[in-house]
């Protein structure tokens, strides 16, 4: 966006707020795909929105990431309406194998369990941002700003002050609400004060992308081993991400060998039921940890995706319980809206707070525990687990709440995944 245009903006706004002289009802902070889809389910919500990023459009696209996208999230982009414009880029899975290393034992889910036609979809980063991207340009009441940064914030009875560097020059804006969607070290949470609890794991995470001979049949594999998970999700044209855990000192040494010899450990794990594997593009590493945010909320203040908690990544929950609380948020702030309330009162933030904290904390613990429990080889939480994924395989009714945890059709839904 241009600076002339943002000078227009913020000093003649079409449509202000109200009499007070608010630019903007909401200014949210973090343009990634958690802060682009709370712009976007706020579309015809009468709402003006200021949507900041401070990476250039092109380098957030860029990003080398690919997603679990459950089926609840898939719901709420229908609701949304941009669903139609993912969709062709990524890929379906219609079965998930889950398995405890070397034990024989495979508890399968498939679509009969629940009779859906899949299970949920895998997307590479940019066939997420890049639709959502072009959806809230188009969006008359969004304001698409970016590269943008945010230097200080000021927080009001009745509204919050920004200050932001745009070109190189600083401006202030007031709006009812700022929201953070700034990532797991999120600027704004912690200049608010607000703290968090949990630890990082002895874990790191290696991503990679390959190519397998044989085709992978819409089917996602998620292995537990005693080193960490290791999980295989399809992606179009044949191709798969891996994610795979491993202690620090193991994952550093893995991602330090050449093609050749990664691949050649890769197939240790992965098996060769897909025949010889080809490794595309470059591996990433980045650490594991758990994290939540000790308050969602404070006055003109709420956080969503990453800035208010991070899971281990098993499972694939990450991103989804980021989608969940924009969805959450923004059903909050548009009926408090549609009644004539102010969206940045404590008391109706903290709506949004009650709904989706205890939510995620509970799939935090649900990560941590499979983590920990298939992260170990004492005999007794051995036998545990493999009585559970008996149990799972065996019971029907069992098996089917664990699916539906998985995918996000357990707990609260919002109204747009309804539509």
């Amino acid at each position: 966006m241009a600076l002339a245009k943002l000078n227009q903006t913020l000093d003649s706004p079409q449509t202000p707020s109200d009499k007070r002289g608010y630019e903007y009802d909401l200014v949210i902070v973090g343009g990634g795909i958690v802060g682009l889809t709370l712009a976007s389910a706020l579309k015809d919500s009468g709402l003006s929105v200021l949507l900041i990023e401070a990476k250039v459009a092109s380098a957030a696209v860029a990003k080398g990431q690919a997603y679990a996208v459950h089926m609840l999230s898939s719901l709420i982009y229908q609701g949304i309406g941009i669903w139609d414009k993912m969709l062709p880029q990524i890929a379906k899975y219609c079965r998930v194998r889950l398995s405890d290393g070397d034990y024989p034992g495979v508890v399968e889910f498939a679509t009969d369990d629940i009779g859906t036609p899949e299970l949920g979809y895998v997307a590479e980063h940019q066939a997420l941002l890049q639709p959502l991207q072009e959806f809230v340009q188009d969006c008359p009441n969004v304001t698409y700003l970016c590269p943008a940064e945010v230097v200080n914030t000021q927080y009001q009875r009745d509204a919050v002050t920004i200050d932001i560097k745009v070109a190189g020059e600083l401006r202030t804006l007031k709006s009812k609400l700022l929201v953070a969607a700034d990532g797991s070290r999120s600027p704004i949470r912690q200049a608010a004060g607000i703290k968090t609890s949990g630890w990082k794991y002895w874990q790191s995470c290696i991503v990679a992308f390959v190519k397998p001979e044989k085709p992978h049949n819409n089917t996602a594999y998620e292995r537990f081993w005693s080193s960490g998970p290791f999980a295989i999700l399809p992606l179009p044209g044949n191709r798969c991400r891996i994610v795979w855990t491993a202690p620090h000192e193991e994952a550093k040494a893995l991602c330090a060998l050449d093609d050749e010899q990664f691949l050649r450990e890769l197939t240790r794990r992965y098996g060769d039921h897909m025949g010889k594997l080809e490794l595309l593009g470059d591996r990433f590493i980045f650490q594991v940890q758990l994290m939540q945010s000790d308050r969602y909320v404070l006055p003109r203040l709420a956080l969503i995706g990453d800035a208010a908690h991070n899971c281990h990544p098993v499972g694939g929950q990450g991103l989804n319980l980021g989608i969940r609380d924009a969805a959450a948020l923004a059903q909050v702030i548009q009926a408090a809206h549609k009644a004539g309330k102010d969206i940045g009162e404590i008391h109706i933030l903290k709506r949004y707070e009650r709904w989706r904290k205890l939510e995620n904390l509970t799939i935090l613990g649900f990560t941590d525990l499979l983590d920990r429990m298939f992260s170990n080889n004492f005999l007794p939480v051995v036998l545990v687990r493999r009585l559970g994924l008996w149990l799972l395989q065996r019971v029907p009714m069992l098996k089917v709440f664990m699916l539906k945890l998985m995918i996000g059709l357990k707990g609260r839904t919002p109204e747009l995944a309804k539509r």
